[in-house]
């Protein structure tokens, strides 16, 4: 009867293990829990390992051998899966290649509200000389102090900005360069038919120019009441890269494991890719700046249509400790062909 248990309990740990290391062949990426942990690759990689430990302390006992042996095998196997996604997706580079003339950066930071300090805000932007800013849960007055301060320092922005009407995590705001053209908001609503269901997005439609559609994006976070608002913005932000010429920044509140049934054309989400995991940072975390990068979620993005070439991005975590829970994220593109 034990030998019996340990095999019924070793199948069901192997189960376990396959599910949260590739919930996507069950199609189960979405659901709750199983949504929440893989967003923690790193910490389930970590997890494997120990059981790996424990197998391996287990088969120190005559009769326990097998079963410790099969317990090893599933955690090495599990944790090394884990840890080859992740390295495939990108652990990190750091900097950016000189901006050419068709070069465009983009910049992602979802401010917390008044918890990231405006000046850190500009400061990084202009460092990182960006065209396109997408700032969730940043109010109008703030998204145009930001502008004003950049104006002033020689980069100047105009504001667009979508809100519910609540406090600061209703509010996304967008900053344009004008040598992008000139930019219209798509008129929107909180239904979640024409936006995202519980805070807003921002969609910009160049009015003249040659800029791209540029969305500001912000899903809400999968808490077990918000499940369908969750899966529901992520298939309306999918709908909005079915353009020729899109791109989306900001916090989707999902990895790419979330995504993989939302792609269209070989996308990422819609007819998108993920700029940070063509250019080696997509498993870096950028959220929460209490833990350390490659242990957080890879959960704010930067994603284009074919029609932009991504040549480089940085997720920025020396500013950790600027109020904020997110990490920036910047990238750059040129555009293709």
């Amino acid at each position: 009867m034990l030998r019996l248990t340990g095999i019924l309990f070793t199948i069901a740990t192997a189960i376990v293990a396959a599910v949260l290391t590739w919930p996507q062949f069950f199609r189960l990426e979405q659901t709750f829990p199983i949504a929440q942990l893989v967003s923690l690759r790193p910490v389930l990689a970590v997890g494997f390992a120990v059981l790996a430990l424990v197998g391996l302390l287990i088969c120190l006992g005559r009769r326990t051998r097998g079963f410790g042996a099969g317990l090893a095998m599933i955690g090495l196997l599990a944790s090394g899966a884990n840890v080859g996604i992740l390295v495939v997706r990108g652990v990190g580079t750091t900097g950016l290649p000189e901006k050419t003339a068709d070069s465009i950066r983009v910049m992602t930071w979802n401010t917390a509200g008044p918890a990231t300090d405006v000046d850190a805000i500009v400061t990084t932007a202009i460092a990182m000389d960006v065209d396109i800013v997408a700032l969730p849960e940043t109010n109008d007055d703030t998204g145009e102090a930001i502008a004003i301060a950049m104006r002033e320092r020689g980069n100047p922005m105009w504001v667009h900005e979508e809100n519910y009407q609540g406090w600061d995590a209703t509010y996304t705001t967008l900053l344009i360069s004008p040598d992008l053209g000139d930019y219209a908001v798509v008129e929107s609503d909180a239904s979640g038919t024409t936006n995202t269901s519980v805070v807003p997005s921002v969609v910009a439609m160049p009015v003249d120019g040659d800029g791209p559609i540029v969305v500001a994006v912000h899903a809400v976070a999968p808490r077990q009441g918000d499940m369908d608002h969750w899966r529901s913005d992520l298939r309306w932000l999918a709908d909005q890269c079915a353009s020729d010429d899109v791109i989306m920044a900001g916090d989707f509140n999902a990895t790419v494991d979330h995504m993989s049934r939302l792609g269209t054309d070989g996308g990422t989400m819609g007819r998108c890719h993920d700029a940070t995991t063509a250019t080696g940072n997509g498993a870096v975390g950028t959220w929460d700046t209490a833990w350390p990068a490659l242990v957080g979620a890879p959960i704010d993005h930067v994603m284009t249509t074919d029609a932009w070439r991504p040549t480089g991005s940085v997720v920025v975590t020396s500013l950790d400790g600027s109020g904020g829970d997110h990490r920036p994220v910047i990238v750059q593109v040129e555009r293709a062909g």
